[in-house]
């Protein structure tokens, strides 16, 4: 019985149970392509809002970097011109006084007048003094005459002497004689002399050529030369213009740099448009304690006499510069506790705050005199948050306009 059922075949499946597994099947089939779909269309909704959120959180990084203008230090020149004040003088000037005492008789150059060396300006009249040279001349015939006497007396008595004839006290007062009126004859010929120099004041020359600029006189004045107690009046006055002395106080920042052979332009307000060149002379090598300047000289020459001593003139000193020199913007420029700064491009979009020192200032632009190399870029008007190593966007307006210009109409 065992062996006749195992020699049967197997019994099919029943049609039921087979079409229960292929529906079965279908189903997790049609699952699964729900699921697809449903995948799908939740990954096309949230993958592009993904890619947005991370664009929008780049745009934002982006948009919080700030756009910085940046501008290109122009290098100043090898010198610099200074614009200062100054004192026109003559080169030589001086009153003109009289040596003697009298009555002006007669002058012969007014004001304006250009004179000579050794030119006539005045005569004076000094009776007393001509009356006291008649009497000194007069002393002197007497004296010379007294002293040839006494020559006569010396020379007998010195051949005398040798053979007792004389005494000697004869002698020796013969001798006395001789020297007591040869010391006569000098001291009335110095008299003399002396009131001939005095009666040659008389005439009033000119010390050196230049211009009458005063004359405080005039015919029949009582001309005192202050020789007894009394007060010398000036008589001229003279300037030299021919070369003109322009004194200037230069600041104690420029003193180092202002030396001899320099050159300097004047420039006046009734000569508009005209520039009188001049060269630095000397200086007084000190700083005035009052004034923190040093003094210095500028000579210009003047030989058509339209520059005016004791005018005021300004004076454009060329001064060469010791270090390299640029020029920036003011708007460049960033105030700080940490002093005066302002901000670099480093590394390409980089800023780098460093410290400068500033020159002259000319309103929109300043020059600066250390703290930047020729490679530097500077950020204009940089934002008051700036800190260094951040990152910016460097903007240059010329590059933009340069694009602007390539596009055509």
């Amino acid at each position: 019985m065992i062996e006749a059922r195992s020699e049967k075949p197997d019994r099919e499946p029943s049609p039921l149970r087979r079409g229960s597994r292929e529906e079965d099947g279908r189903a997790i089939v049609t699952v699964l392509i729900i699921l697809v779909i449903l995948a799908a269309v939740v990954a096309s909704g949230i993958i592009p809002r993904i890619r947005a959120r991370a664009a929008l959180t780049t745009e934002t990084r982006e948009l919080a970097i700030p756009v910085v203008k940046i501008v290109h230090p122009q290098k100043g020149a090898p010198e610099q011109e200074i614009v200062l004040p100054g004192d026109m003088q003559a080169f030589i000037d001086a009153p003109i006084y009289a040596r003697t005492n009298g009555y002006l008789k007669r002058w012969y150059v007014d004001i304006g007048g250009r004179v000579k060396t050794g030119q006539l300006l005045a005569d004076i009249e000094t009776p007393e003094v001509d009356a006291q040279l008649r009497q000194a001349l007069a002393d002197l015939n007497t004296a010379e005459a007294n002293f040839a006497l006494s020559k006569i007396t010396y020379d007998r008595y010195e051949g005398l002497k040798s053979t007792d004839s004389v005494a000697k006290q004869d002698v020796d007062n013969a001798v006395g004689a001789y020297q007591a009126n040869k010391a006569m004859v000098a001291s009335a010929q110095a008299n003399v002399k002396r009131l001939q120099e005095l009666v040659s004041f008389e005439k009033v020359y000119a010390p050196f050529n230049g211009v009458i600029t005063a004359r405080d006189t005039d015919i029949g004045d009582l001309i005192d030369a202050g020789t007894n107690g009394g007060t010398a009046k000036e008589m001229f006055h003279i300037a030299a213009i021919d070369t003109l002395r322009v004194y200037v106080n230069v600041p104690q920042i420029y003193s180092a740099a202002v030396r001899p052979g320099i050159k300097a332009d004047l420039t006046l307000q009734e000569f508009p448009g005209r520039q009188f060149p001049g060269t630095l002379v000397r200086t007084a090598n000190a700083i005035d304690l009052a004034s923190r300047t040093l003094l210095v000289e500028v000579d210009v020459k003047n030989p058509t006499g339209e520059l005016l001593p004791g005018a005021y003139t300004q004076v454009h000193l060329k001064i060469p510069s010791g270090s390299p020199t640029y020029i920036v913007p003011v708007t460049t420029l960033i105030f700080r506790t940490a002093g005066l700064q302002v901000a670099l491009i480093r590394d390409g979009n980089k800023a780098e705050l460093v410290p400068v020192t500033l020159g002259r200032d000319f309103g929109t632009t300043v020059e600066v005199v250390a703290g930047l190399t020729d490679s530097d870029v500077v950020i204009d008007s940089p934002p008051d948050s700036i800190v260094n190593g951040e990152i910016v966007k460097p903007f240059a307006p010329e590059d933009a306009n340069e694009g602007a210009a390539s596009k055509g109409p």
